[in-house]
């Protein structure tokens, strides 16, 4: 599900399926039990599909998804999981799109970066080194929590049509 049209088809941003998902799904569950949390039926499903899109998903895309049967689930439901994915840090939500991806980084505590196509709609995260911030933050006296970062342009598939 391409968030924006797109006019060429050379776009390699694929989701996970088979081996891969089944492997990021369990990876997720064992992540979940370190912790004493629950990857709950509906948890599983949002993540699922977030882990099989090849670009973010609002999250009426992923209510509309939800059913095996093609019966959308209930908002609360949806939101709620991607509260629980976003706490654990299993999901990003992407604030000038009000969409969401999965985390593709290992570990805990990463800040969040996305390079984001304005022509296909791809969001690709990347590790960003923040230490200028950071020092600039401490030394006007903030504490920085989060930081987050969304670049905008076109991905080497749009760039190339």
């Amino acid at each position: 599900m391409h968030t924006a049209t797109c006019q060429h088809d050379d776009h390699v941003h694929p989701g996970l399926k088979g081996h891969a998902l089944r492997h990021a799904l369990v990876e997720a569950e064992r992540r979940c039990g370190e912790i004493q949390e629950r990857l709950t039926s509906p948890r599983r499903r949002v993540l699922e599909l977030l882990l099989e899109a090849d670009a973010p998903l609002k999250a009426y895309d992923l209510i509309a998804a939800f059913g095996a049967s093609g019966e959308p689930a209930k908002p609360p439901t949806v939101y709620r999981a991607l509260e629980f994915l976003e706490r654990l840090g299993f999901a990003h939500r992407i604030e000038s799109l009000n969409a969401y991806v999965p985390c593709r980084r290992e570990g805990e505590g990463h800040q969040a970066a996305f390079l984001i196509c304005d022509c296909c709609g791809a969001a690709e995260e990347f590790e960003p080194d923040f230490s200028a911030q950071r020092a600039a933050a401490e030394a006007a006296g903030y504490e920085v929590t989060t930081i987050t970062l969304e670049a905008r342009g076109l991905c080497p598939a749009c760039r190339r049509a």
